[in-house]
């Protein structure tokens, strides 16, 4: 096959416009201006993301969306030092976590399968699972955001036992990303970074 150099443009189904957005263009946002972002544009995200594939249909990711100072100042004292202020600066905040008892929805998701929510008696098989599926979700949540026109600053570095015992304290919810999200301040993200390109990635069999 011959190959694939990052410069070419591939065929695709969506228009320059759509893939620009979601992908090329995409990047991480690091300060956001005060330009709010609304219930309507946040029920966008979920309904875009929420037909990401998981495993069984098994869909264990869970957000909630701190959209007032209060409850962003709530977080602040979790997060590391430097991702503070990224935070403090974007519209809404959202918090994504993984369901370790998404089992209990099987019922209703996956139909077709009465012993589904029995396949996931064990603890430990079953938070692998959330985790895993939750973060697939994850992914698809952050290109939901771009798709809405809207801009993602997807970050680790907090302390996911604080988040969950100041958040989902008695839950079967386990914190797994914080995703700042708004309209991006001028010089709010960084020129993109080189990337892995199809030789050193790829194998075609």
């Amino acid at each position: 096959m011959t190959s694939t150099s990052e410069t070419q443009t591939p065929e695709t189904a969506l228009s320059d416009v759509a893939v620009d957005l979601i992908f090329r263009e995409g990047r991480t946002s690091y300060s956001f201006t005060d330009q709010p972002v609304s219930d309507t544009q946040l029920a966008a995200i979920y309904e875009l993301m929420r037909h990401a594939p998981t495993a069984m249909n098994t869909q264990p990711l869970r957000i909630v969306f701190l959209a007032t100072g209060e409850s962003k100042a709530r977080l602040m004292p979790h997060l590391a030092e430097g991702n503070r202020p990224k935070s403090e600066s974007a519209a809404v905040v959202a918090i994504l976590a993984a369901d370790t008892d998404f089992h209990e929805h099987l019922p209703k998701l996956l139909p077709m399968m009465p012993d589904a929510k029995e396949m996931f008696s064990d603890d430990a098989a079953r938070t692998q699972a959330a985790m895993f599926n939750a973060n697939l979700q994850a992914g698809y949540f952050i290109l939901a955001v771009r798709a809405v026109g809207l801009d993602a600053g997807p970050m680790g570095g907090f302390d996911n036992a604080g988040v969950d015992a100041e958040f989902f304290a008695g839950t079967s919810l386990r914190s797994i990303l914080i995703v700042n999200i708004g309209t991006v301040a001028e010089g709010g993200n960084f020129p993109r970074k080189p990337h892995v390109g199809w030789d050193d990635a790829v194998t075609v069999l």
